[in-house]
């Protein structure tokens, strides 16, 4: 799918009663959500909230119960060239016998086909991916001898090669160290000052406001989504989390339970 300006300036995800159930227990519930282009948007909630299953539904990776969904006014299967995901780390089968180079190069598949065979110009720019997340030197290494920070930036440039309008991160941030995190930090702005959307589940409740300017706050149904400092309220946290955040001073959160 070719975009335009015309098509940029439409909402970048647009999700009309959404509802997926596992067992006939909604696991989301009449979702509407509109998310305008350019954000860089936290899903928070508590755990079994539904943040995972909305994504996976939004990309038609799960069965829907009822529900339309489109990226800049089209559906998915228009518009997947323009999306990028990065899942969470614990749902690959990292001793599978692969490289860096070539788990970031599978992220040009979509654009290649299948049947044609990367060639220079897809090494070039994976390798670019790499050097953008810092792992250019680990480029040939097998992706089973890689650190959890590791994988999960690998994973990161296999998005970026992409060169998707709107991204889905599954949890990055999660159980990676402290300079992983200000890499991906980095690199969300960086997408973020490009133009670009990144929709983020997102568990630390303590840097919401340092790392997000909009927020979908979700508890099987969307609590309240928008701007970060409108949106990111004690009121409304209060609501997502049954009452389990105790306050907010100065912009941050003294006490919480994410969990």
């Amino acid at each position: 799918m070719q975009i335009d300006d015309q098509s940029l300036s439409k909402l970048a995800l647009s999700v009309d009663d959404l509802t997926v159930a596992y067992h006939e227990k909604p696991a989301i519930w009449d979702i509407d959500l509109d998310v305008p282009a350019g954000v860089l948007m936290a899903i928070v909630g508590p755990n079994g909230a539904g943040k995972s299953t909305l994504i996976k539904a939004v990309l038609n990776l799960i069965p829907r119960a009822a529900g339309t969904v489109s990226f800049y006014g089209e559906p998915y299967e228009r518009a997947r060239s323009l999306v990028g995901y990065v899942p969470q780390r614990g749902s690959v089968d990292w001793d599978f016998p692969t490289s860096v180079l070539d788990v970031v190069t599978m992220g040009l598949y979509g654009k290649l086909g299948w049947f044609r065979r990367p060639g220079k110009t897809e090494r070039a720019l994976a390798l670019a991916a790499l050097e953008q997340v810092g792992l250019v030197d680990f480029a040939e290494r097998q992706i089973s001898q890689l650190s959890g920070g590791q994988q999960q930036r690998t994973f990161l440039a296999r998005a970026l090669v992409q060169d998707a309008q709107i991204y889905f991160m599954d949890e990055p941030f999660a159980a990676v160290d402290a300079v992983t995190e200000n890499a991906i930090v980095n690199i969300l702005r960086q997408l973020n000052q490009r133009g670009k959307t990144v929709l983020v589940v997102h568990h630390d409740l303590q840097t919401v406001e340092e790392y997000f300017d909009w927020v979908t706050l979700l508890n099987v149904e969307v609590i309240a989504s928008g701007p970060t400092l409108e949106t990111f309220t004690l009121a409304n946290l209060q609501k997502t989390y049954g009452g389990r955040v105790s306050s907010l001073h100065g912009g941050q959160l003294l006490a919480a339970s994410a969990q």
